[in-house]
């Protein structure tokens, strides 16, 4: 296989990806992927960079932060693509990180119903805004809303 059919332009890697050409250069430039500049100074990228990207994009979906993402793939060189080891090492990594996420929107899912309309933030049950109605020494109302 010849060079040029390992790598693909910006546009090639960006449709395929399912993505925005600004989305590929951002994340080269959070150093996430990586590419080649030709003679031209285009970008060229190795063919890999398309499964690093679909890695990126399952992990954010996930709602893992671009800088922890980019923890994993710094194990990686420039040109390898995240195997399915990869993956199942990085998910073990997060896993504390998402159980708590999971565990915050149980909570708010529990509780979201008691605080609905009352447009008062110093309810002295409310745990996730309001813990230990700690609001209600500073007066009525939405307290933190209100600017005096």
């Amino acid at each position: 296989m010849t060079l040029k059919r390992l790598e693909l332009s910006v546009g090639e890697l960006a449709q395929r990806a399912g993505i925005a050409p600004s989305a590929v250069r951002f994340y080269e430039e959070q150093g996430l992927i990586f590419s080649r500049r030709t003679a031209g100074n285009q970008r060229r990228y190795h063919r890999a960079m398309l499964r690093r990207v679909a890695f990126i994009r399952a992990s954010q979906v996930a709602g893992i932060p671009l800088s922890v993402i980019g923890e994993v793939l710094a194990e990686l060189g420039d040109h390898e693509s995240p195997s399915k080891s990869m993956w199942e090492a990085a998910s073990k990594r997060w896993m504390d990180d998402i159980n708590h996420r999971i565990s915050l929107l149980e909570n708010m899912r529990d509780m979201i119903g008691s605080c609905v309309g009352c447009g008062c933030l110093s309810l002295g049950e409310c745990h996730l805004l309001n813990p230990g109605d700690e609001l209600n020494k500073l007066g009525p109302g939405p307290r933190r809303l209100m600017t005096e």
